[in-house]
């Protein structure tokens, strides 16, 4: 096995979507979750080719070199504001040079998704909209699944 810097790779994989492929790359980090999840989860990914819109989870670099897999949860004049699933605090304006990756498949829990499937579109409207509540529902699933055991 061959350990490779995160940003390095991430710039390779920028690289090869900028060139118009379509890379893949397994979850690292938890901002994504429930949806998706550490290490378990894949996500295909390609350069944008189409005007970007809420509830699309994008790649994008931040100003500081770090590269995030976010959902655009507003388009605005200056920007897109972005969140991760498992996350209530929203990061924008993020400029449109910066997003160089638009997620149009995962592999979850070991199964094909695609826009249109019902976890992809709960994720995209419901869950979105769902922001401040997060926090709570998170620890309410934990309980329940605490109780189940």
């Amino acid at each position: 096995m061959r350990t490779v810097d995160t940003r390095e790779y991430l710039s390779i994989l920028r690289q090869l979507t900028e060139e118009g492929r379509d890379v893949s790359l397994r979850i690292t980090g938890s901002s994504m979750a429930p949806f998706l999840i550490h290490q378990r989860d894949t996500v295909y990914f390609r350069k944008p080719d189409r005007p970007l819109k809420k509830g699309d989870m994008v790649f994008y670099q931040r100003d500081s070199g770090q590269f995030v897999m976010h959902r655009i949860c507003r388009v605005k004049k200056d920007g897109y504001y972005l969140v991760g699933d498992g996350q209530t605090q929203i990061e924008g304006p993020i400029r449109g040079d910066q997003i160089f990756g638009l997620i149009f498949q995962v592999c979850r829990k070991g199964k094909t998704m695609v826009p249109g499937d019902f976890w992809w579109e709960f994720f995209r409207h419901v869950w979105l909209r769902l922001i401040p509540f997060r926090h709570v529902l998170v620890k309410l699933e934990a309980a329940w699944k605490r109780k189940r055991r």
